[in-house]
């Protein structure tokens, strides 16, 4: 699979209400999301994802973050060669915040990226 395979979005185009509807993968680091996170975001840093893919549903449209877009790059083409159907966020958390979406922490107080 050629890395241009992996579908890439703007942040503009990532829903910013994360719900049951869809999927937002963060795939930092466990110091890096206890500083901050998008709201409804779920978290398996990138090292463990081959182990847990399977709390992954296939089935649902699936956003891969990080902090700059270079690490979900490399999982979000893992996860395509794995029968799913990511799309990168270009730009990761930092593009979140940077759009003034909201980042909070897991007691749900403001979060910083």
């Amino acid at each position: 699979m050629t890395e241009d395979a992996v579908p890439q979005a703007d942040i503009a185009t990532v829903p910013s209400d994360i719900d049951d509807s869809v999927i937002l993968l963060d795939v930092r680091e466990d110091d890096e999301w206890q500083r901050g996170h998008a709201p409804g975001a779920v978290h398996i840093p990138m090292g463990q994802i081959p182990a847990r893919m399977g709390e992954i549903d296939s089935t649902t449209p699936l956003y891969v973050v990080c902090q700059g877009g270079g690490r979900s790059q490399r999982v979000a083409q893992y996860l395509a060669q794995n029968g799913f159907s990511p799309v990168n966020v270009s730009g990761g958390m930092l593009a979140w915040a940077g759009a003034g979406r909201q980042v909070i922490t897991d007691d749900g107080s403001a979060g910083v990226i």
